[in-house]
């Protein structure tokens, strides 16, 4: 094992399934101790109870990050549990239960539904933790985006479209932002990733044929395709890397 964040503190929401839990576990393999808010504390805690199987170190906590007072308190209590942060992964997003649908048939209460998690709650999870990153004057944020923006799919998937295209400038002002505080902002934008949220869409088959055959790299993206970018912006490594979006998509969006 290399450990390569050996003793550092990252919080990885909504670590209970799917991506989440790929980088939790990745990132407990790597020596790193991890804090989970989800908004399921069942999953959370499970995934927590596999690292800890596994010999290292991990919390969960109930969390809704579209709720300020709860990511107040999601701050709280990490520094309770672990004395500081240094990585912070906003994975946490609306995606599971997402389908195939007309741009003009989405209604207004899902593109607030959407927005409220994938983007403001972003938004709140970092105005809790930088402020404890800028005291220990340096930090890793690493926004989970996705290329859906930049591919045909936009148009059917158009609210969680436009949540994730937001990722992208939020991230490059948020580097901006921070960065005089020593922290890195950067944001890792997969594919159609083979995840329970999109195996339980609607024809997934279907969605992953097209997908696939958008890329270069013609086989369905796995979680573990995204590790190795995940760990590389959290370490340092990647110190002198910020307001960039990493496609790591088997070469479908080439910028």
């Amino acid at each position: 094992m290399s450990a390569i964040l050996k003793d550092k503190v990252a919080i990885i929401t909504g670590a209970g399934r799917g991506l989440g839990k790929a980088f939790a576990l990745k990132y407990a393999e790597e020596g790193a101790k991890l804090f989970l808010p989800d908004i399921s504390l069942e999953r959370a805690e499970a995934t927590a109870k596999e690292i800890k199987a596994k010999g290292g170190e991990a919390a969960a906590m109930l969390t809704d990050i579209s709720d300020e007072k709860a990511t107040k308190k999601m701050a709280e209590e990490v520094m309770k549990k672990f004395g500081k942060v240094d990585i912070l992964v906003n994975n946490a997003a609306i995606w599971y239960g997402l389908n195939i649908t007309p741009w003009d048939a989405w209604t207004v209460a899902d593109w607030e539904r959407i927005f409220k998690v994938n983007v403001i709650g972003t938004w709140l999870c970092c105005k809790a933790i930088a402020p404890l990153m800028t005291k220990a004057g340096k930090g890793k944020i690493i926004n989970i985006a996705s290329n859906v923006p930049q591919v045909p799919a936009a148009q059917v998937f158009l609210p969680y479209a436009c949540s994730k295209g937001t990722i992208y400038t939020f991230t490059h002002a948020m580097a901006r932002a921070l960065g005089g505080s020593g922290i890195n902002v950067n944001a890792i934008a997969p594919g159609y990733t083979t995840t329970e949220a999109s195996l339980g869409q609607r024809d997934s088959d279907g969605t992953f044929k097209l997908a696939t055959a958008e890329q270069s790299l013609q086989r369905r993206e796995q979680p573990e395709d995204l590790l190795g970018t995940a760990v590389f912006l959290a370490s340092a490594d990647s110190d002198f890397m910020t307001g960039q979006v990493l496609y790591v998509d088997g070469g479908t969006v080439m910028l």
